[in-house]
C-alpha cells in the first residue's frame, strides 16, 4: 500500500502550487482551499504567512 503524502502540486498550480497540493491531499476542489486562503489572508494576513510557509516546506511534487 502506498502511503499518502503531501506534496505543492505541479498540474494545479497558480502560485507556488500548496493550495492545489492541500486540495489533492484532501481530495476537495483547488478553488475551495484557495478560497480558504484568501478568506485567512484578509484576517489579519494569517493566511499569506501560512502560505509562504507551507511553500517553503512542502516539497514540491516528483516527477512521474
Amino acid at each position: 500500500m502506498q502511503e499518502k503524502r503531501l506534496y505543492r502540486t505541479k498540474d494545479e498550480k497558480m502560485i507556488a502550487g500548496v493550495c492545489g497540493g492541500i486540495a489533492k491531499y484532501f481530495q476537495v476542489d483547488p478553488s475551495l482551499v484557495r478560497l480558504a486562503v484568501v478568506l485567512l489572508c484578509m484576517y489579519a494576513g494569517t493566511g499569506l504567512l501560512v502560505y509562504l510557509i507551507a511553500a517553503f516546506i512542502i516539497p514540491e511534487e516528483p516527477a512521474q
